[in-house]
């Protein structure tokens, strides 16, 4: 071995293999990438981070790289596929699924909790990291989370793009979705209905729309309000609407008719 590679460790995995020639780590697997698989070499040399710190998810490559899962601070691993072998029991601790057709949320929900409450970093995994593994990462954000299915599924393709669920694995969601969301809804039943008696008033001093509307009141004292003055005792076939009262005088002729004023000098003008 060259003292340039026994001085200058991989990158990746920290091991001494020839990586800038393609050659396999004998240790755990690594081997640099060709340029066409420099894109994948994220997902293919480590598995993803889910939640921070906490959940990653990835594939049976990604949990057979134990010094890889070490320097991000995996210590739990949960296998989905019975299958598998649990490779570093030494290492690491294991929790696998023993039904290889269906998948046991509530199973796998119940170890992923425990690792919360220990504040330890678990990897859930499958053979290739796109169908089993993503479905119970997706269940376990559904049930601790509060999200809904879409909403689960796209935060977890979003950090892990080849994520791929087959009919069965999304079947499988969808009736767990409608477990957890589903009780909780008939729980709650149906809204209430208040009636108008029971219901306090929001109106904040506004008119209701059935309410009628009150006629405007006039308080100020430089125009007294029409309204509030006393209605005149007059009979009504004494009054002309917009004059004065009239008074018939002795003669008969009524005031406000053009009558001649003996007072007055002006002289009656001739109309012919």
């Amino acid at each position: 071995m060259r003292k340039r590679e026994r001085e200058n460790p991989c990158g990746v995995c920290g091991h001494y293999h020839k990586y800038e020639e393609g050659e396999v780590c004998g240790i755990c697997g690594h081997r640099m990438p060709a340029v066409s698989e420099k894109t994948s070499l994220q997902v293919s040399a480590f598995p993803s981070e889910i939640l921070p710190e906490f959940l990653y998810l990835g594939s049976y490559d990604n949990a057979s790289r134990s010094e890889l899962l070490k320097t991000q601070g995996i210590s739990r691993v949960l296998n989905t596929v019975p299958s598998c072998q649990n490779l570093y029991k030494n290492s690491f601790t294991y929790h696998c699924l023993q039904d290889d057709k269906s998948l046991q949320f509530d199973d796998a929900i119940q170890f992923l909790e425990q690792c919360e409450r220990d504040r330890a970093r678990v990897l859930v995994h499958c053979m290739s990291g796109k169908s089993r593994s993503p479905g119970i990462v997706i269940a376990y954000l559904m049930k601790s989370k509060g999200w809904r299915l879409a909403q689960s599924y796209q935060w977890v393709k979003d950090r892990r793009p080849p994520v791929e669920l087959t009919q069965a694995v999304y079947r499988q969601l969808q009736e767990y979705e409608q477990k957890i969301f589903g009780l909780i809804e008939n729980n709650t039943g149906s809204l209430p209905v208040f009636t108008s008696s029971a219901v306090p008033s929001f109106s904040f001093g506004f008119p209701k729309p059935n309410d009628p509307v009150p006629l405007p009141a006039f308080n100020s004292l430089s125009a007294p309000s029409i309204f509030a003055r006393p209605p005149l005792d007059i009979a009504p076939h004494e009054f002309t609407f917009g004059a004065v009262q009239t008074h018939q005088n002795p003669s008969g002729v009524c005031f406000g008719e053009n009558s001649p004023n003996p007072n007055s000098n002006d002289i009656a003008m001739d109309g012919s």
